[in-house]
């Protein structure tokens, strides 16, 4: 967002109207552009930056208007040049630019502001929307040129203020020895003729079972439906799984059998019907997924069919983040039954962190009141700040919270699904929609004369005056871990969610603390020098001490305490209870072998949440126009999450480059000690940048789908674990001709369960098509072979691609949806 504000003699020109603030909006042009991530120089003891413009267009009828233009920048703006504005940041990511003294605005003419800012810039999707204008006394407006759109063809949410991203060599890299190039068509196109065309399909489930037989017999003919028994199990157990297959009076027996695995199950299709065994419920319904999954393949004749089946790893979990811009209980829901299909077990919901408070805590009503929203308040008396390009408007759908009665309706379907739900609130960092909501709540009751109600959740001390950033440049997120209100806070807020979830039948067993990324803060706080005083504790240890007392205090209810593992790291495995989960988000270069090792020897139900293959808030592919964060990976496609080895995670190197798009080799420098293991991995989805629940999909879906593979059944080609045994890039010790194999036959089933995700309304991320023009010959490819692809030259009506066809000049492509109804981004080739 941005801000102009004029001199003292602008401000006595005219008073402002809110009809000539609403008509500037309106009407004000803003082209935000990308210059150069590679500039000559960057500011001193800043490694790296990039430059940018941002274009005010003043229109020819502009009223004069001391206004301020509020946007926000991820990136810390480290310089700004200009002759009429001067920038300053609030906080987090809002900054403003102000008239410089003296200056004004002047109708028909267009000014530019050249920032420099910290890092890099690849996507223009970084850019958030939203910016607003400001008057004293008025209500701000967005400036409507900087609105987000939506994409005709594709549903996909643009961003029509942001210049297109042309040039690689200025804007594809930023550090001498990066090696990353975007995924042009020409280099898709080599790229997917490398791994080869999809197999045809026999066996269409998905994740992969373990065992599958056809015997031989006669098909099974299902079109007049099944008439199902059940022996050991009650139905209502099984009922969501049931509910997608046809209803008539060929036999399906289920019944409880001994000697099966956890979650597992026998599927036999023949001898005139279906019988299902399972040692527990959540076998059964797996197996009747299964079965719904070969049915969409085959149809109502099914051949014969044996499938012994049981998981890998007994976590198989999905995050998704509703904290940054919220997400509707719908698409949970919609997520729900999509992590049933596909045999994942844990929703991770991340429901409290620094942009927004989401789950209603009935004793503690500010948190929702306030801290569910974000608005034009810049006194966050009613709503917090705008950050993240928020839209101000209450009624947007980033702004929101779960309600109780909400959350108790996700809790049982999750159940009903055999899919346990993890609550997630970050602190004692990422907590600013708490302790906003918690001082609006003290300034409410001492207003009333009610200073020791107030005080009772106060999240901060007065008199601590230190001074941090944290990762997302924040100077006031953090909890203060040394005063008794914090720990009252905390109380209050795990007793309120553990009496929903036992309302809902669904006792709370898990509670996702965070743990991360605290900023250094409480060095100047009274309180902690007096705790400090007393214990010998330093400020780097209060962090530890706070887990460890929030950890304890868990254990004491019942419940085990998860986090992210860095800080569970610095804790003192003494001081914790026996059950803690343990999120290790490391990349696989970056310590992340080490990590989960070193965790997992410390008897932690260790959870693979590794960014190159885990983080789903990554884009898919180096691509200036596509949707995701880049901290810790350019490119996070299906393929690379197909391809990973949870049970070797330094055998990763031969197939996962770094973050610079160099090939690393991976030592194993913390060995697994016998009889430790990795629990299982997780998917994550944050959402700073994804603001519709049609993105939510976009970005999860069909990575996730790899992903549950991963987690159900062991990749081929992962080399049996030796303790210390390092890898290195293109290691000769992973098989790459049975990685090949594997995503053949991957992408085959992918052809039957797009279309299964087509019918259940779920807007997945289509590849655009690889293409190049050789000899005058147009020749494209698609990432999952089978997917329909179109074309065009010159602006004529799309054309099927069936096979190479003579064109001149420059050519349009797509991929679509198998039902038609979605079309992929458009790319272009030329010869």
């Amino acid at each position: 967002m941005m801000t102009l504000w004029a001199s003292a003699a602008i401000l006595a020109a005219a008073p402002a109207t809110q009809a000539d603030l609403d008509r500037l909006a309106a009407t004000l042009g803003y082209r935000y552009t990308i210059l150069t991530n590679r500039p000559a120089s960057c500011p001193p003891g800043t490694p790296r930056c990039f430059e940018a413009d941002i274009a005010i267009a003043v229109p020819s009828d502009a009223p004069a208007l001391p206004v301020e233009i509020r946007y926000s920048l991820v990136n810390p703006v480290l310089k700004v040049e200009s002759e009429t504005f001067d920038n300053r940041t609030i906080n987090g990511d809002l900054n403003v630019l102000t008239l410089k003294p003296g200056r004004s605005l002047t109708p028909g003419q267009v000014y530019h502001v050249k920032l420099t800012g910290l890092g890099a810039f690849f996507s223009r999707n970084h850019m958030m929307p939203n910016a607003m204008l400001a008057v004293a006394g008025l209500a701000p407006r967005v400036i409507a040129a900087t609105r987000t759109g939506t994409d005709a063809e594709t549903g996909l949410e643009t961003l029509p203020f942001v210049a297109p991203m042309t040039d690689e060599a200025a804007l594809a890299r930023s550090a001498p020895d990066d090696q990353t190039m975007w995924r042009t068509p020409e280099r898709a196109f080599a790229l997917y003729a490398e791994r080869g065309a999809a197999t045809p399909v026999d066996v269409a489930i998905l994740p992969r079972p373990t065992k599958v037989t056809r015997p031989v017999g006669a098909p099974l003919d299902l079109s007049r439906g099944l008439r199902v028994t059940t022996d050991g199990f009650a139905r209502a157990a099984i009922a969501p799984a049931l509910a997608g297959l046809p209803v008539g009076t060929v036999p399906l027996t289920i019944r409880r059998q001994a000697g099966i695995a956890a979650e597992g199950y026998r599927l036999t299709i023949g001898q005139g019907g279906v019988t299902i065994a399972a040692a527990d419920a959540a076998g059964a319904s797996y197996a009747l997924r299964s079965l719904a999954q070969q049915m969409a393949a085959e149809g109502t004749t099914l051949r014969p069919l044996i499938v012994e089946d049981a998981p890998r790893y007994g976590f198989r979990g999905l995050h998704i983040d509703l904290a940054r811009n919220f997400h509707s209980k719908a698409e949970i829901l919609k997520l729900v039954e999509q992590m049933a299909v596909y045999k994942l077990n844990t929703l991770h919901l991340h429901l409290g962190d620094d942009e927004g408070w989401r789950l209603q805590i009935a004793s503690l009503p500010e948190l929702t009141e306030v801290g569910a929203y974000r608005c034009a308040d810049l006194t966050e008396k009613t709503c917090l700040s705008p950050q993240l390009g928020a839209d101000p408007s209450r009624e947007a759908p980033t702004n929101g919270y779960l309600s109780a009665a909400d959350y108790s309706e996700i809790l049982r379907a999750a159940a009903a699904r055999h899919i346990d739900v993890i609550p997630s609130f970050d602190m004692p960092g990422h907590s600013r929609a708490a302790i906003r909501s918690m001082e609006v709540r003290y300034d409410r009751l001492m207003a009333k004369g009610d200073k020791a109600g107030a005080e009772r959740f106060r999240l901060v001390e007065p008199g601590d005056t230190t001074r941090y950033s944290s990762v997302q440049h924040y100077d006031d997120n953090t909890l203060n871990v040394c005063i008794d209100s914090t720990y009252r806070f905390i109380d209050a807020v795990i007793d309120d969610i553990a009496a929903l979830h036992k309302a809902a039948g669904v006792p709370l067993t898990t509670y996702h603390i965070g743990a991360d990324e605290t900023a250094g803060a409480w060095v100047q706080s009274p309180a902690c020098k007096v705790m400090m005083a007393k214990t010998g504790m330093q400020p780097r240890q209060l962090g530890a001490y706070f887990i460890e007392r929030i950890s304890a205090d868990l254990a004491k209810r019942g419940i085990a305490v998860a986090g992210w593992s860095d800080g569970l790291g610095h804790t003192d495995p003494a001081r914790m209870p026996p059950k803690v989960q343990t999120n290790i988000w490391s990349n696989l270069h970056a310590g992340g072998v080490a990590e989960a090792h070193g965790q997992a020897n410390r008897g932690w139900k260790t959870v693979l949440s590794i960014p190159d293959l885990g983080y789903f808030d990554m884009p898919y592919a180096a691509d200036p126009n596509e949707t995701g964060y880049d901290w810790a990976s350019r490119g996070v496609d299906s393929f690379q999450v197909f391809g990973f080895m949870p049970g070797n995670l330094a055998a990763n190197a031969a197939l996962i480059p770094d973050i610079l798009a160099q090939p690393k080799a991976i030592a194993d420098a913390v060995p697994l000690q016998p009889g430790r293991s990795i629990a299982g991995i997780q998917a994550q989805l944050w959402s700073e940048t994804v603001r519709r629940d049609t993105q939510v999909d976009y970005m999860l879906f069909p990575r996730l789908l790899a992903l549950a593979e991963r987690a159900w059944s062991k990749p081929d080609w992962e080399p049996a674990y030796a303790a210390g045994t390092g890898y290195v890039p293109n290691d000769p010790r992973v098989d790459r001709a049975r990685l090949l194999t594997g995503w053949q036959d991957f992408a085959g089933r992918m052809g039957v369960q797009m279309r299964l995700l087509d019918r259940a309304g779920v807007t997945y991320r289509l590849a655009p098509p690889g293409a190049r023009i050789a000899n005058g010959r147009l020749e494209a490819n698609a990432e999952f072979s089978g997917t329909p692809i179109e074309y065009r030259t010159g602006g004529t009506a799309w054309r099927r691609y069936d096979g190479p066809v003579a064109v001149t000049g420059a050519v349009e492509l797509r991929t679509r949806t198998p039902d038609g109804r979605r079309a992929s981004r458009t790319v272009t080739v030329s010869p």
